[in-house]
């Protein structure tokens, strides 16, 4: 009989993509099925996060999303009399080697991601539906149906949901999706704007609402986004209808043109009830559906699957205990119920028909919006909110301070950051990576190797003397997904055994 999968994942989007990667990398067992024939052709998700990109960097792939994107600089709000042009991401951002944020189609995301993973031998099963799932105490008996009609079971220890919105692992596992609608339906389009300066993020503010023109290059020029105006008709998306909008927002002054993709849609904000139901998991878009307001959605999704890809891939290898599994909600639920409050403030200020809010939007934002924008702080708070750089798991099981915590630099639970320049590169390989400060002499093999033995050979050690994240002697150990599990000032080692013996038992493999 053939031995179950460690993991199936269900959904070839970014998430389920990301979630591959990374159990190919820690060597799971594991098969990524997706209903649909083909993967995405336009661009949907567009906007590339700063965490992200240093997320993915571990696979090889953020250099080519890099070269195939947009890292555009520059914010150019067109007002009732003036344009301001503000540089996006230029502060706040000084510890990161990726401090801007990138346009791409997210179909070239699927992309680089599928050939990243066609690279390594894993066959992405397209075509292939999850009907039904049925979870017993060791396992989950899945039955999938292909095509062309053909039916198979297949049993893997877990599942994971990334199949989004109408996610079909989050309605068997009997998890809820609560929230509610926007009544606004928004207009999508991927097309040729003429009068638009390049290499910048375009918004027209008015008293009806917004237009966006973000930059692309693939498969067009520029995603257009706006808000269908209450007075206009239910018809069809078509350029007339787009140019119309794009007159009223903006005063005739562009021309569209040679669209490769219009649609129209609603807007939802939902959140499952729990990201856990026994044996199966949720992430990305089955988890928490949002509107697009900061290009928080495919990154989360993103960011969902790292946090738990190696926590299950670890378990199945026998490398860490059964309770890892516990922090992926304690640590993602928190994220996403975050993202949901922003970008539900973000959008109802943006697009709602109280006159009060109207008025704000016309009259006062337009003069306040320039000068809060120019203000150090309070940009620099955005951007690391937008960027996800600020992200962090203080409050997670799997965050420990020793008895003495470190003296600045980042706690237990914070993203390890790009400073000194390179550091994060140091600890992209499989496994966890033991960083030491302070003279070398302090850290000698004979007082490390009793505590690395018999741990599967899954802790790097890296002493960084002087050239480390904290002043003086300290000691850090970071997870897999590049966020600190352990942090403490000085060289006594007890703390440290004590988080490796509580999450990576001796004896494991």
């Amino acid at each position: 009989m053939t031995a179950p999968l460690d993991v199936l994942v269900v959904g070839a989007g970014p998430t389920g993509l990301a979630l591959a990667a990374q159990l190919r990398a820690y060597g799971a067992r594991f098969r990524i099925v997706d209903r649909c024939l083909d993967r995405a052709r336009e661009s949907r998700a567009l906007a590339v996060q700063p965490r992200t990109l240093e997320a993915l960097a571990g696979f090889g792939v953020t250099d080519e999303l890099v070269a195939r994107g947009n890292p555009a600089m520059r914010l150019r709000l067109h007002l009732p009399r003036r344009v301001v042009a503000l540089r996006l991401f230029d502060i706040g951002l000084t510890d990161t080697a990726y401090p801007f944020l990138l346009f791409l189609s997210q179909a070239e995301t699927e992309r680089v991601l599928s050939e990243h993973l066609a690279a390594r031998d894993v066959t992405i099963e397209r075509g292939t539906e999850l009907v039904r799932l049925e979870a017993t105490d060791s396992s989950v008996t899945c039955r999938l149906h292909r095509g062309d009609g053909s039916q198979e079971a297949v049993e893997a220890r877990y599942v994971v949901g990334c199949d989004g919105a109408h996610s079909t692992v989050r309605s068997q596992a009997g998890i809820g999706f609560g929230g509610h609608a926007y009544p606004q339906t928004f207009l999508l389009a991927d097309l040729e704007v003429d009068g638009l300066e390049p290499d910048s993020v375009h918004s027209y503010l008015s008293g009806a609402g917004m237009v966006f023109f973000f930059p692309l290059g693939s498969p067009a020029g520029w995603r257009m986004l706006a808000m269908r105006p209450p007075d206009t008709p239910e018809a069809e998306v078509g350029l007339p209808l787009l140019q119309e909008i794009a007159d009223r927002y903006t005063g005739e002054r562009l021309t569209l043109r040679d669209p490769v993709w219009m649609t129209d849609f609603r807007l939802h904000n939902r959140g499952a009830a729990r990201y856990r139901s026994g044996p199966c998991f949720l992430a990305g878009d089955a988890a928490h559906i949002h509107s697009p307001a900061g290009g928080q959605g495919m990154n989360t999704g993103i960011q969902d699957a790292l946090n738990l890809g190696w926590k299950l891939a670890l378990v199945r290898r026998g490398a860490a205990p059964e309770e890892l599994l516990a922090t992926y909600e304690a640590e993602r639920a928190p994220v996403g119920r975050s993202v949901l409050r922003f970008t539900d403030r973000a959008f109802t200020i943006a697009t709602s028909s109280n006159p009060v809010l109207r008025v704000g939007r016309a009259h006062i934002a337009p003069r306040l919006a320039p000068l809060a924008l120019r203000a150090a702080g309070i940009r620099g708070r955005l951007f690391r909110t937008v960027s996800e750089l600020g992200i962090h798991y203080r409050r997670s099981p799997a965050s420990t301070t020793g008895s003495r915590p470190p003296e600045g630099g980042p706690r237990a639970g914070d993203r390890l950051p790009d400073l000194p320049r390179g550091l994060q590169a140091r600890t992209t390989a499989p496994g966890w990576h033991l960083l030491l400060s302070g003279p070398p002499r302090l850290w000698p093999d004979e007082r490390l190797c009793p505590i690395l033995e018999g741990r599967g050979g899954l802790v790097s050690v890296h002493r960084l003397g002087e050239q480390s994240p904290w002043p003086g002697t300290a000691q850090g150990l970071v997870r897999p997904d590049g966020y600190l599990g352990y942090a403490a000032r000085g060289a006594d080692l007890d703390g440290l055994r004590a988080y490796l013996d509580r999450w990576q038992p001796t004896g494991r493999r």
